[in-house]
């Protein structure tokens, strides 16, 4: 078994990788990408995830861990493991606006699309890693949404505990939300 956090980008996967680690789940994570003013805490990520399209032989290390996959890459995930994917939520225009801030934070340009065809690529992407996730035996998923789970957590908490079917520390897990760092609404 295999745990996924995923998501688009800057839809609360660093948070919930956060979150899974202060409860007592181990993390396959490498800390290339370090700490910012965009995520204080960290993003929690395995740089070979990157190469998921061409290269998966690494994922025999998740197994038995958590591990950060955004959700444009899930289609790549080859079903000879079995997945429980934690899928993040997050209104559109406020990852977007988060990317933007980054972006800008960091001296970069986005893509030169527009907020509303990139809202409508994203949305679309969506759909169609849905309807992959519908189609996989291998696959569990559970839905949580950001901003749900920066304003009442514990109620999360318990259902990740149910889905994870293992034990958790809810009380340091507590500790991880910080409603200050819920930006760019």
């Amino acid at each position: 078994m295999i745990t996924i956090v995923s998501g688009l980008p800057r839809s609360g996967t660093s948070v919930m990788m956060q979150l899974l680690a202060a409860g007592g789940m181990p993390l396959l994570t490498d800390n290339v990408r370090a700490a910012d003013a965009d995520n204080p805490n960290g993003y929690c990520e395995y740089e070979p995830v990157k190469r998921l399209r061409t290269d998966f032989n690494w994922l025999e290390h998740a197994e038995g861990r958590a591990i950060k996959v955004i959700a444009q890459l899930l289609t790549y995930l080859p079903n000879e493991y079995e997945y429980k994917i934690i899928f993040m939520h997050r209104e559109l225009d406020e990852v977007l606006r988060s990317q933007e801030v980054m972006l800008k934070r960091n001296g970069k340009s986005g893509a030169s699309l527009s907020h509303d065809r990139l809202k409508t690529i994203f949305r679309d992407q969506m759909v169609q890693v849905k309807a992959f996730l519908e189609r996989q035996d291998t696959i569990e998923k559970m839905d949580v949404d950001y901003a749900k789970i920066v304003q009442k957590p514990k109620v999360y908490f318990d259902q990740l505990i149910n889905f994870l079917d293992v034990p958790l520390d809810t009380e340091a897990m507590k500790s991880v939300i910080d409603p200050s760092l819920y930006r760019n609404r």
